[in-house]
């Protein structure tokens, strides 16, 4: 197979990683932006969207014998619902306790990491168990050639993608989409913005701060388990696959600007793109250095991101 097959190939796995990245980078942007909270436990989160998706579909699937679809449909729903009502206790046993105090709410949430890991690790166990996808057709792609004959279209043997993979690329677009219908059409995300701009202010006008904080953290974890759902189809649920969501969301964080959708999503396919494309071509520990790389160069020339607002 030529080059060009081999970069689509490439080019897909990476969108289907951008998207999912996407919205998991998200939920930390919105938790930074509005509550100015480093989220360390949002891995976490991201893993138990993962665990309770393998929980809902195994029930469904061997307790109640419903059709993987139906369990798949009912862990999209029911994971993100569950992780966000955790999440909205733990800020409101934890930090709204530490007054949201951006040093002691950096150990809160280390300890909260701890905590979801291990009560994972001891209720769930070691074992990476894999979620049944609602649907996997193999899908094969053509590709364009000049011959001899003249143009005609080609099918390599091996090119193509799976019909799950597309359909995660198009759920989680939607969930953006829908995202950006709330925060910038509807009441909530004019009180989360305001919260976002001057906290004293939007509390001077009435608005109840603390709970605009606590659905806050609750939106911001209900997207990586979303996330989470979506692709463990494609991984496996384990009680230590939080890690790399977390680094990933970070840098896709600091380079596309805190706080801006337009700059997480953005910044989300440009890792994710260039992850999937040099992972296949070169190695997955490359394309985490050459990130790692670029997010120092967004540090040192542009310290608030692509898109973010410079700061007085």
């Amino acid at each position: 197979m030529d080059f060009g097959p081999y970069l689509v190939f490439a080019s897909l796995e990476g969108a289907v990683l951008a998207a999912t990245l996407s919205l998991t980078a998200l939920g930390l942007s919105l938790v930074f932006g509005v509550m100015r909270v480093v989220n360390v436990a949002h891995g976490e989160f991201f893993m138990l969207g993962a665990v309770a998706a393998w929980f809902v579909s195994a029930l469904g699937g061997e307790a109640l014998g419903l059709p993987a679809w139906a369990g798949f449909a009912a862990a999209l729903v029911l994971a993100p619902a569950a992780v966000g009502a955790l999440a909205w206790a733990a800020d409101r046993a934890i930090l709204a306790r530490v007054g949201y105090d951006p040093e002691r709410t950096i150990v809160a949430t280390i300890g909260l990491l701890y905590i979801l890991q291990q009560l994972t690790l001891m209720g769930y166990g070691p074992e990476a168990r894999p979620v049944e996808p609602p649907f996997n057709a193999r899908i094969a792609l053509p590709w364009p050639e000049w011959g001899a004959d003249g143009f005609a279209w080609t099918w390599p043997w091996g090119f193509g993608t799976t019909s799950y993979k597309l359909f995660v690329i198009v759920a989680a677009a939607a969930l953006l989409m829908a995202v950006w219908a709330v925060l910038s059409r509807s009441r909530f995300g004019l009180i989360m913005r305001a919260t976002q701009y001057d906290r004293e202010t939007a509390q001077a006008f009435g608005i109840p701060v603390g709970k605009v904080y606590a659905w806050t953290f609750a939106l911001g974890a209900a997207l990586a388990a979303a996330a989470a759902v979506l692709i463990v189809p494609i991984q496996q649920a384990h009680y230590l696959m939080g890690g790399d969501p977390l680094l990933l969301s970070f840098i896709v964080v600091i380079i596309g600007g805190l706080g801006s959708l337009r700059g997480t999503v953005l910044a989300a396919l440009l890792i994710g793109m260039s992850d999937g494309v040099i992972s296949v071509f070169f190695s997955p520990t490359l394309a985490k250095i050459l990130a790692t790389l670029l997010v120092a160069l967004v540090l040192v020339f542009r310290p608030q991101g692509l898109f973010g607002a410079k700061t007085a």
